[in-house]
């Protein structure tokens, strides 16, 4: 592929596939030799905890791929220049490598981290400072739309914006892969707003969807103690006590098999007394569809901030799917270009209905024009393929032969 030569790709081939950038220094070297990163990754350093450092510097005296050693300092990082405070003696040939899952191409492939792969896939995204630049520079100004907006209203209507959009528009569904402790309770994501779904995974890597309690059970939120007359009791302060969820605990010992009609014979020996007939026959009648089921159930537990799982699941393998706002991570506050139009006709009608002695008919053109974009956003966002849409179909085509 072509080197970056002035278009919306700033990237060498190796800059982005490998995460590595290569210069070669005066020579001989110097103290105070310095290079500069053109990743679209910014540098992070740390000059106690290697571990905060985003990337490792090597030195060669030829440049060839085997010859790099790892360079032990001293340097200094402002921005993304690196600055020698020692003499690389022969060494003039630099390679800064960002830290990758495969640790690397250089030396004893040992910059291990994962800043090489959150820029995959960069290319489809951009950043809400280059909207909100964007937006000022359309519709901002004598002769525009807008003839003065401060920046901040801008940001603030920009930063809404995403989070609207993130919520069923944008694709910002992240997922956490975690074991089901002994608790049954996993505590939720620190960026979470709502489950996208919850599922196990077995041996195969094949997911199972977990569902919802509904119905079947409910987490308290407040669980006040009571004496033996059932009043509330309170501390010196006159605030109420609280104890532990008596329905939590039995839930979390409940018997799924008397739950889901997945009943055996020693249980149907158990509740003889009203079971009458060949034990086999009816099990399942009358029994609801959303309880039909042996994968599991889970429910939101908000007053201790974790999502509760039925006692089936202890020890499994979940995924765990969410959406988060969009805001939470300077990393997050991207927008997919597929929907930057749609947020550049949010900021517009944002800004412009909240003015007063603006004529109506121009905030319901605005307004209009808004719904469409965003329409059109998830549309574009939706991914839908025609041949997908053609191999369901065909699978519903298929006749039944007993």
């Amino acid at each position: 592929m072509p080197i970056p030569n002035g278009g919306l790709i700033t990237e060498t081939n190796e800059q982005y596939y490998a995460g590595a950038q290569r210069f070669l220094i005066s020579d001989p070297p110097v103290v105070g030799d310095s290079v500069t990163t053109t990743f679209n990754t910014d540098l992070t350093y740390d000059s106690v905890n290697a571990s905060l450092t985003n990337f490792v510097v090597y030195t060669s005296p030829t440049g060839l791929a085997t010859s790099y050693d790892k360079f032990a300092g001293p340097y200094t990082v402002v921005g993304n220049t690196i600055t020698f405070g020692a003499s690389l003696t022969l060494k003039k040939h630099i390679a800064v490598q960002l830290k990758s899952l495969d640790g690397g191409s250089f030396d004893n492939e040992d910059a291990f981290g994962d800043t090489v792969q959150e820029n995959y896939g960069s290319y489809a995204y951009t950043s809400l400072n280059d909207v909100i630049n964007g937006f000022i520079a359309t519709y901002v100004g004598e002769h525009k739309l807008i003839g003065d907006v401060k920046r901040t209203d801008v940001i603030f209507h920009a930063k809404r914006g995403l989070q609207e959009f993130s919520y069923d528009t944008l694709k910002s569904v992240k997922s956490q892969e975690i074991t089901i402790p002994p608790s049954l309770g996993v505590t939720i994501p620190q960026d979470y707003v709502n489950y996208v779904s919850l599922a196990y995974i077995d041996q195969l890597g094949v997911r199972h969807p977990i569902y919802p309690a509904n119905n079947l059970t409910s987490s308290p939120y407040e669980v006040p103690l009571q004496d033996e007359a059932g009043d509330y009791t309170m501390d010196n302060t006159g605030d109420l006590l609280e104890g532990t969820s008596i329905t939590n605990e039995r839930w979390a010992t409940a018997n799924d098999r008397l739950l889901n009609g997945n009943i055996t014979f020693n249980d149907y020996q158990s509740y003889g007394s009203y079971l009458t007939g060949n034990p086999f026959y009816g099990q399942r009648y009358g029994n609801d569809p959303q309880n039909s089921q042996r994968n599991g159930w889970f429910n939101m537990n908000e007053r201790d901030g974790t999502i509760a799982f039925s006692s089936n699941l202890k020890d499994r393998l979940i995924i765990l799917d969410y959406i988060s706002d969009g805001l939470a991570y300077d990393l997050d506050s991207r927008i997919p270009k597929m929907a930057e139009d749609a947020l550049y006709a949010h900021i517009l009608y944002s800004i412009l209905a909240g003015r007063i002695n603006q004529p109506e008919y121009v905030i319901q053109r605005l307004k209009r024009d808004r719904s469409a974009k965003l329409r059109n956003a998830k549309i574009r966002l939706s991914n839908i393929k025609l041949s997908e849409i053609v191999q369901v179909m065909r699978g519903k085509s298929k006749w039944i032969k007993s």
